[in-house]
């Protein structure tokens, strides 16, 4: 898999990416999600191509105290070839680069499948409760 920076040609095939992944929620419009990435931090903004198709897409962030990683999706036809492992590779090197110590990942805790992907990339459940407020309403 070759990894590269997005480019605005990938919109409509990491949305379609993301849907088939079920990533997508009715609150956070995925159109409005990669204009906002675009504007901070484009450069961590990855996606992976076989033969010329995406099939992988990750946005990754650092505030200079921790990572973060949102979006990780790799195609369904695509998955347990050790893509996503090659993607996180990716990140983590470049964020490590970057002088970031500590990747945080927000896992749905319903999603067991992704929980035992990351597991086995040696992370490990943070005892943190993850709160959230919307500023600005995607619907």
């Amino acid at each position: 898999m070759e990894i590269r920076s997005f480019r605005e040609s990938d919109r409509s095939s990491v949305i379609e990416l993301w849907s088939s992944c079920d990533l997508t929620r009715p609150w956070n419009d995925p159109d409005k999600d990669i204009s906002r990435k675009l504007r901070v931090q484009p450069e961590l903004f990855f996606v992976g191509e076989v033969g010329g198709k995406l099939v992988a897409s990750a946005m990754a962030g650092y505030d200079g105290h921790r990572g973060s990683v949102f979006y990780l999706a790799v195609s369904p036809d695509c998955q347990g070839q050790g893509l996503g492992r090659m993607l996180m590779g990716k990140i983590e090197a470049t964020l490590e680069a970057m002088g970031c110590p500590k990747v945080n990942i927000v896992v749905r805790s319903s999603n067991e499948a992704v929980l035992a992907f990351y597991r086995r990339l040696d992370y490990s459940i943070d005892e943190v409760v993850s709160i959230g407020k919307r500023l600005i309403p995607d619907a």
